[in-house]
């Protein structure tokens, strides 16, 4: 094979020397100017985002960056850890249990929330109409409606939090609308209510700021990495070797609740 065709291109980065760009902005510009959300989102869109945008993403990934030691993810870091795995190693572990079942919801509950637009855009629905026909559907099949419902939070403080962000920020859209007309069709047709949960909510902020699906997952991936070596390091800095990990069987004795200073 010549080296005409191993030639390749990326979209990406260009690295000369003494020169750093990505996405055609020089890298050393950029820091100390835009946040690490904003570098995130020009990586992945190949475009700055605006001040309202940078600011809701940087919520959404904070939203997400740890849930406690009992998630999968979490257990899976701090187990490998535990056998003397080098920290990148346990982390790895960690991020390798995120999948369709942690963390994937966000990536379904975005196809449910385009699925009912397009219902709506087909038919000629309105929102509430198309997410009550979408819920009658799902109901009938017996599938479960990613985005609703939490297994600990019966109103997800970041859910509320991330929707006023999206509020004030005018980010909000027809996303978000779509998945609250979901959760309330649904609390009329199953008579009881399901709380939108923290993954429903990042999902239809992705929806609405125009994202793809495949890379849903990624948000969640690249939030919970910092929890994970937290957890890696406290693992491997306080506690045994080879312990037994039990999944529940822990409590806290961190620093006591306190507030942001005014």
């Amino acid at each position: 094979m010549s080296d005409d065709e191993m030639h390749w291109s990326t979209a990406i980065t260009e690295v000369k020397p003494n020169e750093l760009r990505l996405r055609g902005y020089r890298l050393d510009e950029l820091m100390g100017r835009i946040s690490f959300a904003a570098g995130v989102y020009l990586a992945l869109t190949g475009e700055l985002p605006a001040p309202g945008v940078e600011r809701l993403l940087d919520a959404m990934l904070l939203a997400s960056i740890d849930h406690g030691a009992t998630p999968p993810s979490a257990l899976a870091a701090r187990t490998t850890a535990s056998t003397g795995a080098p920290l990148n190693a346990a982390v790895a572990a960690g991020v390798l249990s995120i999948n369709r079942h942690h963390g994937g919801a966000i990536e379904d509950c975005m196809g449910v929330i385009q699925e009912a637009l397009a219902l709506a855009a087909e038919q000629s629905l309105s929102i509430a109409e198309a997410a009550a026909a979408l819920v009658a559907a799902y109901r009938a099949q017996k599938k479960r409606m990613a985005g609703l419902g939490h297994r600990i939070h019966t109103d997800d403080p970041r859910t509320a939090r991330l929707f006023a962000l999206a509020a004030e920020t005018g980010t909000a859209g027809d996303g978000v609308k779509m998945l609250q007309a979901l959760a309330a069709a649904f609390a009329v047709a199953s008579g009881r209510a399901l709380p939108v949960n923290v993954d429903g909510a990042i999902a239809a902020l992705l929806v609405d700021l125009g994202l793809p699906p495949a890379l849903a997952n990624a948000f969640f991936i690249m939030a919970r990495v910092p929890g994970l070596v937290a957890h890696v390091y406290e693992e491997q800095t306080r506690e045994r070797p080879m312990r037994r990990i039990h999944p529940s069987d822990h409590d806290y004795d961190g620093p006591p609740a306190r507030d942001l200073p005014e």
